[in-house]
């Protein structure tokens, strides 16, 4: 009995080729993008929990307090491990130590490669329960040691067995390889650490002032703690929160620092702070792609639903014909079930085949590693009974609905039974339609929205030329101290018009500082700055853009004692004639010689933070390279990668291109306008398959009209526009109660930038237009194919 009812059921499929296919289609569509973002979202949410100690381990971060701004941060001074370690030892496992993530290079032999890692206290290996493939966690005690993922050892020694061999790090420091620890899974912050060297190693062979001198000052590194077994997270964090404050001189006090612990479980989803509390992450992300993997699912079962009611109405008579030869009221439950039930089990098979083919893109655009998870029961039971739930629901109208109607009344035709059929229910399929495109065209209009924003923070001034603009990282030893033989080289080639050093690229700020005094400042006005140390050519070779004054110049050796300020930190000083003012950082007079207009140096969709340029070639770690335009970028690199293997021969030449830094600045933003574009795409996609279907039935269900009408002198454009009419007038309700909803949502998500675009009202109207363009085309194939239609055919069709 039951292989009859498919029997039957495959039948109905084969015999309404174009209502199967849309059917399948559209829900096969709906499934593999709920598939695709569940994948991402499971992704997002089991980010870092690879480690086992997940729930006890956190960061140490430290709110301060600016002009009556709370501002959060993860830098810490280096003697806060100690001083933890100390007081509050027994409410912790581990308490480590840790530089930045910095790129050295790492050479053995004649193989050299530049890899990102950090300078880290032994017990990191045991906090993040590393997996040694050779060597042990201890292999960090030892002062000239380090450990290497497995990668790294890979890249550097193929084959051969890395331990014990010794490597040269920035050509600089002999290291032992103590131990290989397995590659570090990719939804983990910590997946970009290559190698993890002693942190007494970098302690000891770095010289700054302020070490000795105010040791609780500067906020250079990070503290990474595991609590204790039996400890709070919350209780602990409160327990520390003066740590630094009972430390630090009654000046810096004043803006009063507290640390609190950040768990690791929420260092990716909630990363952003706003006056010193959590105020969000990607966890915003999660919400807003579940919120479009169940829309665009609903949408392929609105679809379904409509499509599978749609063409049961048809088969009233044949209920009634089965019900007359004694067919039971189960049974032809059971048949309408069955058929609804292999749809579903078609669209998802192929759902999977379109999940397969799609990750590999899915993962790029996202900078995801996903795999199919073809051994998590979990996927399966939520999967296939999410599939089972919509062939039931889709099925229960036929089943429960039509399988009631008395034969007699349905056979003979009654009034009763037709009014059933029609009026009553047309009214959900349309209330299902104006749903579809109602969340088609929300889609749309974010999807313009993100990019306008996109575009609109690429077209921002950024103070200065990034174009043809490298940088070059001063890594090793034999870069420092050679700036003018470097540089005379380079301008030689031809190949470079200007060159220069500074303290960080011109895409990030390394160091902000407070201590600053100016006339006229009030006495409650806490100043922070940020920091750049550069060389006399920096301002020619990035191209500033002066508003007053001048540029460093060999010509005034005072320049040592001078600086140049960016216009937002004049406008903070509240400086009326800024250039010859007089500041003050930390007690040193430093004259202000020129302002130039802000360099864009942080996020794009920020406000330029106030800088302060000073003439320091000590602190260079980097060199800026101008292009001479009329080189080619492939020739001209090859000549200043000869320049530099002159006076570094052992080392790789690393470089990379302002622009393409620059340009990563948008990266987040546009993963989320692709993947938006992408969903959006789709929802249109299945709304106009749902659409299509739905012309196509009711075409069918007015043939006989159709005819009456031509034969009544209709025009193919009065047929026309009674067969569009109907889906025009819900479409434009769907646009009316779209706009509302976009305006608020994206509002929102636009509000968290502090540079954004406007949501002017064209988007809104193009959107709309756009959505009634793939109406009328999606209709206008059903209707002008109806309205074509010889009446004669029609006309005698019954």
């Amino acid at each position: 009995m039951i292989s009859n009812y498919f029997k039957i059921a495959r039948r109905n499929l084969v015999k309404n080729k174009v209502y199967s296919f849309i059917n399948i289609a559209g829900l096969a569509t709906g499934l593999a993008v709920a598939m695709l973002i569940g994948l991402w979202i499971f992704d997002e949410l089991s980010f870092n929990k690879s480690f086992e100690n997940y729930d006890r381990l956190a960061i140490i971060k430290q709110n301060q307090t600016f002009n009556n701004e709370v501002s959060t941060q993860s830098s810490i001074p280096y003697l806060m491990g100690e001083e933890i370690r100390n007081k509050y030892g027994s409410d912790f496992k581990h308490v480590v130590m840790s530089t930045g993530s910095s790129t050295r290079i790492l050479a053995f032999g004649d193989k050299k490669i530049s890899k990102q890692g950090n300078f880290m206290e032994p017990g990191i290996t045991e906090m993040l329960s590393l997996n040694m493939i050779k060597g042990t966690r201890a292999g960090l005690k030892e002062i000239n040691s380090i450990m290497l993922s497995e990668e790294t050892a890979k890249a550097l020694f193929g084959d051969h067995d890395p331990i014990d061999e010794i490597i040269k790090v920035n050509n600089k420091q002999d290291l032992k390889v103590t131990g290989v620890y397995q590659n570090i899974p990719y939804n983990s912050d910590f997946k970009d650490l290559a190698f993890i060297a002693p942190w007494d190693l970098y302690i000891n062979n770095e010289n700054w002032s302020e070490k000795k001198t105010n040791p609780w000052r500067a906020n250079m590194f990070i503290t990474f703690v595991q609590i204790a077994d039996k400890a709070d997270m919350d209780k602990v964090s409160a327990k520390i929160k003066d740590v630094k404050l009972n430390k630090v001189t009654p000046e810096d006090a004043a803006f009063k620092p507290e640390i609190f612990l950040h768990p690791l479980s929420k260092w990716h989803l909630y990363s952003e702070f706003k006056n010193g509390k959590i105020a969000g992450g990607s966890i915003e992300f999660v919400w807003l792609f579940g919120i479009i993997g169940v829309f665009v699912l609903l949408l392929a079962c609105i679809n379904f639903m409509n499509l599978s009611t749609a063409r049961s109405e048809k088969r009233a008579k044949e209920v009634g014909i089965r019900k007359a030869i004694g067919s039971l009221r189960s049974q032809l439950i059971t048949q309408f079930f069955s058929e609804s039930l292999l749809v579903v089990a078609v669209a998802f098979i192929l759902s999977l085949i379109f999940v397969l083919s799609a990750l590999p893109y899915f993962n790029e655009v996202a900078d995801k590693k996903m795999i199919f998870p073809w051994k998590e029961p979990l996927f399966w039971i939520v999967s296939i009974s999410f599939s089972i739930l919509t062939g039931l629901i889709a099925g229960s109208y036929p089943a429960l609905y039509l399988s009631s109607f008395q034969p007699i009344k349905v056979l003979k035709g009654s009034g009763f039974a037709r009014m059933k059929l029609g009026n009553f229910a047309a009214v959900p399929r349309k209330v299902l339609v104006v749903v579809q495109f109602t969340i088609s065209i929300v889609l749309i209009i974010g999807t313009i929205i993100v990019f306008r924003q996109i575009e609109f923070a690429k077209d921002r001034p950024v103070g200065y030329d990034r174009n043809n603009l490298l940088m070059v990282a001063m890594n090793t030893p034999e870069l420092h101290g050679h700036y003018d033989a470097i540089r005379s080289e380079l301008l030689k080639t031809g190949a470079v018009k200007e060159m220069s050093q500074s303290s960080n690229p011109t895409t990030n700020i390394a160091a902000i500082n407070n201590g600053y005094e100016w006339e006229g400042k009030d006495p409650a006005t806490q100043g922070n700055f940020a920091t750049m140390a550069v060389s006399h050519d920096f301002g020619k070779t990035v191209g500033w853009q002066f508003k007053e004054g001048r540029d460093f110049s060999r010509s005034f050796s005072t320049d040592s004692s001078g600086v140049v300020i960016n216009e937002t930190a004049a406008k903070f000083m509240g400086l009326k004639n800024p250039v010859g003012s007089l500041i003050k950082v930390d007690g040193k007079p430093y004259q202000v010689i020129g302002v130039i207009k802000d360099m864009i140096m942080e996020s794009p969709y920020k406000a330029s933070f106030r800088t302060v340029f000073f003439l320091e070639y000590g602190w260079a770690n980097v060199f800026n390279i101008k292009i001479n335009p009329a080189s080619g970028s492939t020739e001209a690199i090859r000549k200043i990668e000869e320049v530099f293997k002159k006076f570094n021969p052992a080392a790789p030449f690393d470089y990379k291109f302002t622009d393409e830094q620059y340009a990563k600045k948008f990266g987040e933003e546009v993963r989320i306008g692709k993947l938006t574009s992408f969903f959006a795409a789709l929802a249109v996609l299945i709304s106009c398959l749902g659409l299509f279907g739905m012309a196509t039935f009711i075409a069918e269900q007015r043939t006989k009209e159709i005819g009456i009408r031509k034969v009544l002198g209709a025009s193919l454009a009065n047929l026309w526009g009674m067969l569009s009419k109907e889906f025009v007038l819900l479409v434009v309700l769907s646009c009316i109660i779209a706009a509302p909803i976009a305006w608020y949502f994206m509002g929102n998500w636009l509000n968290k930038y502090e540079y954004r675009t406007e949501m002017s009202w064209w988007i809104f109207a193009a959107s709309g237009a756009g959505a009634l363009v793939i109406t009328l085309s999606t209709v206008s194939f059903q209707a002008i194919k109806a309205a074509l239609m010889n009446p004669v055919k029609s006309l005698k069709s019954e």
